[in-house]
């Protein structure tokens, strides 16, 4: 379908969002779910695919910093999978925690939003969502990061307005299943960096700014992930 005027994208893109879309037979759901697996848990996959887990931690540090009414000053994304956000504001206080709870637990929440649309069979929005989260990223600083998120949304909005109902469902399915699989990894990885004497991470910030040692908070991100996971996984597969 040609774009057309600007009226007619958003008139497009509104009726994609609160129009309704047929879920996939439940064999193509399971196996989804089996790829995302194997991803996730393969060494060959898992360094490629973890980008993605990447762009969903930091975009989610820019969410919640810009909820809470912290001001973005840009996020990177690195070619080994690691990146990092950085905000202005208070240097204490509810929204800097907010925010940097925000990174490790956003894959999943993510996930979980995605899930509550497509048990509603609500494919389009799950996939408009991750558009309008991808341009929260243009802020990024570097080259790779902003090669990164420009091929990811292309692809992405290219399937939102080009591909048929069927493959965008299933492309919506494939990245519900991916994040909710996915967010645990990062936090188990987090968990024995931390058991090997390594700080600096999220969990560690988090201790110096509330009362909670840094384990508690890498124990809360492991209970939100698998949490999500479990209740994400029973609306797909609803």
């Amino acid at each position: 379908m040609p774009l057309g005027t600007a009226a007619d994208v958003l008139t497009r893109i509104w009726d994609d969002v609160t129009g309704r879309q047929q879920a996939p037979d439940p064999a193509w759901i399971y196996g989804l779910a089996a790829l995302a697996l194997l991803i996730v848990a393969s060494r060959v996959t898992w360094p490629h695919a973890r980008h993605l887990v990447t762009m969903a931690h930091e975009g989610s540090h820019g969410l919640a910093a810009a909820l809470t009414g912290r001001r973005q000053r840009g996020i990177t994304l690195h070619a080994d999978t690691s990146g990092r956000a950085r905000s202005h504001g208070a240097a204490s206080g509810l929204g800097l925690i907010v925010t940097t709870a925000a990174g490790y637990t956003g894959p999943a929440l993510l996930g979980l939003a995605a899930a509550l649309l497509l048990a509603g069979e609500h494919a389009m929005a799950a996939l408009w969502l991750a558009v309008v989260l991808l341009a929260l990223l243009l802020q990024i600083r570097n080259a790779w990061g902003l090669l990164v998120v420009l091929g990811s949304g292309a692809a992405l909005g290219s399937i939102s307005w080009w591909a048929s109902d069927e493959v965008q469902s299933l492309v919506a399915y494939a990245g519900a299943w991916f994040l909710l699989i996915a967010a645990p990894r990062p936090v188990f990885e987090l968990w024995g960096r931390h058991r090997r004497g390594q700080r600096g991470s999220d969990a560690d910030v988090l201790a110096t700014l509330t009362p909670l040692p840094a384990m508690c908070w890498i124990a809360g991100f492991l209970l939100v992930t698998v949490g999500a996971l479990v209740a994400g996984g029973w609306l797909l597969l609803g």
